[in-house]
């Protein structure tokens, strides 16, 4: 694990928990709620099933999730150990919802990706992991997920479980290696008995470390773009009366600061249009007077009047960014309706959306081999580049910079739905 200062051992740690279906993803979930002491007797009486407590309703509370035994929707659940407050998102493992596991990840700061030993050929060195598995670990890898955890599941119910996760441990360490992903661990557990996920069991498996729980407790949560040049979208633009103050705007520009900080004295400029001004106040969520760092809502004040609206940048001069029309972007397509060269999309990107039109599509990303294939469309839960035609320019960063101005979805015009997740390469 990497050395991680106080403030981000201490501050709340938002984590998902993904996989396949059935790995016991929601299990998992109930089992640490309920070993942490973070569930009333009420609520565990409320989920008794045959005389036994069911830990998967802690967190399934659709209707349809409770009849099929699955998770549909994203449940997000908190806990706090004396150590920490968790925000857990128990992300579906269906691949038809693929789309709510992105949504969940995109604001995680790390990931539990679950596997299912009884699932795997586990007697044999060189076996497959799950299709579903790969997918979403490539998917956090794009959504840069700082911090993943592999928790090899129900290995109480296999006959030699400490082969059975050596076994499964080389496979995610090779499947690790070819995806370039090195924030990684891997922990043998049962959500169902409780091995290792609160309380470690020590030597079970072979396995000699800390428990679930006590990993998490020492990742470091996601830190703000702070340290790149400011940038900031616009969402809300208030006017105010002050007939007595000249030298400043009459305008409240409202948003949350994308990247760097927001300080007084600041000279921006305005995107689109590229105005020039200088920013003489800045209001904290509380409407008070302070700096405001990345992630974190504020409201700008400018030295006069400029045309500033909802969707509309204000940026630092310096801040590293491109005007483009045209975008090379990965994308992690996730609508029924395969997507083709020459269809028109919306681009939602800050607050601002724009037409965009499907250039090209360059390969899909093979996720067995990890290979790029040309391909000439990209069916559902697929990842792959694609070339953009915008009908206005955006201001971008390549995502690998920032995750906030690289990142866009695309929204049907007719369905008004997500299809897709896009990452800005360049």
């Amino acid at each position: 694990m990497d050395t991680i200062n106080l403030t981000q051992q201490h501050a709340a740690l938002r984590f998902i928990t993904c996989g396949s279906v059935d790995d016991g993803k929601s299990t998992l979930i109930g089992r640490l709620l309920v070993d942490s002491k973070s569930v009333l007797q009420d609520h565990l009486a409320g989920v008794q099933r045959h005389g036994a407590t069911d830990l998967a309703l802690l967190t399934d509370g659709l209707s349809a999730e409770r009849e099929q035994g699955i998770t549909i929707d994203v449940a997000y659940r908190y806990f706090s150990t004396e150590q920490r407050k968790f925000i857990i998102g128990d992300a579906p493992g269906h691949e038809q919802y693929t789309r709510n596991m992105v949504t969940a990840a995109s604001s995680a700061d790390a990931a539990v990706v679950l596997i299912d030993a009884t699932k795997l050929e586990w007697q044999k060195k060189n076996l497959q992991l799950l299709p579903q598995t790969r997918r979403h670990t490539l998917l956090l890898q794009l959504l840069r997920v700082q911090s993943i955890i592999f928790a090899i599941n129900k290995l109480d119910a296999v006959v030699d479980s400490t082969l059975a996760y050596e076994n499964i441990k080389l496979a995610l360490d090779d499947f690790m290696t070819r995806a370039n992903i090195h924030t990684s661990t891997c922990i043998p557990i049962s959500a169902l008995v409780g091995f290792n996920v609160v309380t470690a069991q020590d030597g079970w498996c072979g396995y000699h470390g800390p428990s679930l729980l006590e990993l998490l407790e020492k990742l470091p949560a996601t830190t703000g773009e702070s340290n790149l040049d400011f940038s900031f979208p616009v969402q809300w633009v208030e006017k105010y009366h002050d007939s007595s103050v000249i030298t400043k705007g009459r305008r409240i520009y409202w948003g949350r600061v994308s990247t760097g900080i927001a300080k007084v004295g600041q000279t921006v400029r305005i995107f689109p249009g590229d105005q020039s001004a200088q920013i003489v106040q800045v209001l904290n969520h509380t409407r008070e007077e302070s700096d405001v760092h990345a992630g974190l809502s504020a409201g700008l004040i400018l030295d006069r009047e400029v045309d500033v609206s909802r969707g509309d940048w204000i940026l630092s001069p310096t801040a590293p960014v491109q005007e483009n029309k045209e975008l090379k972007v990965t994308m992690a397509w996730l609508d029924d309706t395969p997507l083709v060269s020459g269809r028109v999309y919306l681009a939602l990107h800050g607050h601002r959306s724009v037409k965009v039109k499907i250039q090209q599509i360059i390969h899909r990303l093979d996720i067995h081999d990890l290979s790029k294939m040309p391909a000439s469309e990209l069916p559902s839960n697929t990842i792959g580049d694609v070339l953009l035609q915008l009908q206005q320019s955006l201001v971008t960063a390549p995502f690998a910079n920032s995750r906030s101005l690289g990142a866009m979805v695309l929204i049907d015009p007719v369905k008004h739905t997500t299809s897709a997740a896009v990452m800005v390469q360049a």
